[in-house]
């Protein structure tokens, strides 16, 4: 398939910068083959059935980006240069892979002062991204970086505003435990108090796992054919009680309905062939594309997604390409507000 079989036209009108308040006063478009239901996510148990299970995904954003100084004195003194830095993954030997721009402004073995209490030496450089190694370990650098770092909003949102201390809230889920993203699982924050008292009270089963998203997840495709597209890695955990609680369900005829792409990677990766789901640890890039076989998702909760990425294509294969154009205009002609801080679909195939 062609990257173009991925794209439309979205009014800029219809990017979200802030999210709705309450959370769950949102808009929630709710398509089956056969129709589309404009409602709220507040509405969400109304087109679910009890012993159905929401598949959350409770990592939590670190405010990876980061503004410092590189400092060099040479013959001439000393010169300065403003380096932008966004944090993408922590390595096994305590570094962390990071983008620096303009990378072309650091050399390996120099320090970038964020603040007073945090620096990071630059220890060397691969396709295009940079390895940092950090003054402060463990609960010091968690505490210098939530002092120093902003959240790292998705590029279509930081070129209309910048992040500010209100997306330290808005910007992560009610659930948030595990450290360790630097997006948001974005059709999570739908969800509040109000909303999940109403799930409680309709029934509906939750469990969490946990996938760290990554920047990775905002890259362009670059390929026409997009059979040629590499996915990013994306690190994550099922545990034993999650998987138990899936399979549960699916054995007594309850839907299994992940909330978000991050989530229904994370479950399509460890799920069988039969469709059981067995504890699961690692990195996963999972690509899913048109003529993929669901292996446990039954239903997505979802954002509405970037013309041509592979979002689009994951929806597509959820519910069909010419399905999925007909919720995208529907959403667009009514004015429901798009990315990650926007609206949302729940999606069901078998309705």
């Amino acid at each position: 398939m062609k990257l173009s079989d991925f794209d439309f036209d979205l009014p800029e009108r219809l990017i979200a910068t802030r999210p709705a308040r309450p959370r769950s006063s949102s808009k929630l478009l709710v398509a089956t083959p056969n129709a589309l239901t404009d409602a709220h996510s507040i509405d969400l148990p109304d087109y679910l059935r009890p012993g159905d299970r929401l598949v959350l995904n409770d990592t939590r954003v670190i405010p990876a980006r980061l503004s410092g100084l590189r400092r060099r004195t040479s013959g001439t003194g000393e010169t300065e240069a403003r380096i932008e830095v966004t944090l993408l993954d922590p390595r096994a030997d305590g570094t962390w892979g990071a983008l620096l721009k303009p990378l072309k402004r650091v050399r390996d073995g120099e320090t970038i002062t964020f603040s007073p209490d945090l620096s990071a030496v630059v220890e060397g450089r691969e396709d295009g991204t940079g390895r940092l190694r950090f003054n402060l370990m463990g609960d010091d650098f968690d505490g210098a970086l939530n002092a120093a770092g902003a959240m790292p909003l998705p590029p279509y949102i930081e070129s209309l505003r910048k992040s500010d201390a209100q997306d330290f809230d808005d910007y992560q889920t009610v659930w948030a435990r595990a450290r360790g993203a630097v997006a948001a699982p974005t059709a999570s924050l739908h969800f509040d108090d109000a909303l999940l008292t109403a799930l409680n009270v309709r029934g509906i089963e939750r469990s969490f796992v946990t996938l760290h998203v990554g920047a990775g997840t905002f890259l362009p495709v670059k390929v026409d054919d997009i059979a040629d597209h590499k996915m990013h890695a994306e690190r994550g955990e099922i545990t034993q009680t999650a998987a138990d609680e899936i399979n549960q369900t699916r054995a007594a005829g309850g839907r299994i309905i992940p909330v978000g792409t991050t989530a229904m990677r994370l479950i399509e990766t460890a799920g069988s062939p039969e469709g059981t789901l067995a504890p699961w640890q690692g990195a996963t890039d999972i690509f899913i594309t048109p003529g993929y076989k669901f292996r446990i998702a039954d239903g997505l909760m979802t954002n509405f997604h970037l013309p041509k990425s592979t979002l689009m294509m994951l929806v597509s294969a959820f519910l069909g390409s010419d399905r999925i154009r007909d919720v995208y205009a529907h959403a667009i002609a009514q004015g429901y507000r798009f990315f990650s801080y926007g609206d949302a679909s729940l999606l069901l195939p078998n309705g």
